[in-house]
C-alpha cells in the first residue's frame, strides 16, 4: 500500500490521526479540517492499521505513547511495507527520545504540548517534501558566455572545456537539471554523494563561484536562499 501526496493538487490531503486522548484527537479533527485537510482519527494502532488496510493516507499524526502496540512500534513495522510520512507527537521533549522517533522511520518528532500553529507548518512541510519533485530539465544551460552540455556533464566556454573536478561537476549537474529551484545543503550533500556532509557544499559553491560567476562576490547565477539552501538562476535560452 502506498501513498499519495495531494497537497498540490484538487483534493486535499487525507491525514490519519492516531492518538488514544480522545479529547486531543478531536481537537486534531477540527483544526486540521479547518485548515483544509481531510482527517481520519484512530484510537490506537490496530484501529490504525484497520484503516490503512481501506484507505490510503498522505500523512499520519501518531502519537508515540499509547497502550498495546506504542506509536515506535507502530512506526518500525509501518517502514517495512509502507513510505506514508509520519509526523510523530510526544510528551516526551527529550533529545534522545526524539532520535528514538526518527530512527523508527518519522519524518518529523513534535514534542506535546504543542502551538496549533505549529503542528499544521510541520505537516505542510512534511507533505511538500513527500511529494514529487518537478521534472528535471534536459537542456543545456548558459551562464553568460559559459554553457553547461548536461549529456557530456562538461562546462564549456565556446569550445573550450573549463576544467570541473569531480563534486563540482557533479554538483554543478543538479542544480542545473534543477534551474530555479531551491536545494537544501542536505539534499545536495545526499544526491552528490559527497564526503563531509553539508559544510563541504558551501565550500564546494564557492569554488563553483569562482569558474561561472563574473563576480563571485556578488553571485548572479549561483544564489543563496538564507536558511534554505542553494538555488542556480541561469540565463535564458
Amino acid at each position: 500500500m502506498g501513498y499519495t501526496a495531494e497537497i498540490d493538487s484538487g483534493e486535499a490531503p487525507h491525514i490519519l490521526v492516531v492518538d488514544d486522548d480522545s479529547r486531543l484527537r478531536e481537537l486534531l479533527r477540527k483544526y486540521l479540517s479547518d485548515n483544509g485537510f481531510r482527517i481520519t482519527v484512530a484510537a490506537d494502532a490496530a484501529a490504525a492499521r484497520q484503516q490503512m488496510e481501506s484507505m490510503a493516507f498522505d500523512l499520519l499524526v501518531l502519537d508515540r505513547m499509547m497502550p498495546g502496540e506504542d506509536g515506535l512500534e507502530l512506526a518500525r513495522s509501518l517502514r517495512q511495507t509502507e513510505d506514508v510520512p509520519i509526523l510523530m507527537l510526544t510528551a516526551m521533549g527529550e533529545v534522545e527520545a526524539r532520535i528514538d522517533g526518527l530512527e523508527a522511520g518519522a519524518d518529523d518528532y513534535l514534542a506535546k504540548p504543542f502551538e496549533p500553529r505549529e503542528l499544521l507548518l510541520r505537516i505542510r512541510t512534511v507533505l511538500r517534501r513527500a511529494g514529487p519533485e518537478p521534472a528535471e530539465t534536459t537542456d543545456n544551460i548558459r551562464f553568460g558566455d559559459l554553457e553547461l552540455d548536461l549529456d557530456r556533464g562538461m562546462l564549456l566556454n565556446g569550445d573550450e572545456a573549463v576544467r570541473l573536478t569531480t563534486t563540482e561537476s557533479s554538483l554543478l549537474g543538479v542544480l542545473a537539471r534543477n534551474p530555479g529551484r531551491v536545494l537544501s545543503r542536505e539534499e545536495l550533500a545526499r544526491r552528490c554523494k559527497v564526503d563531509g556532509g553539508e559544510r563541504t557544499i558551501d565550500v564546494q559553491v564557492a569554488r563553483l563561484r569562482r569558474k561561472i560567476e563574473p563576480d563571485p562576490k556578488a553571485p548572479r547565477y549561483l544564489q543563496t536562499i538564507r536558511g534554505r539552501g542553494y538555488v542556480l538562476q541561469p540565463d535564458r535560452g
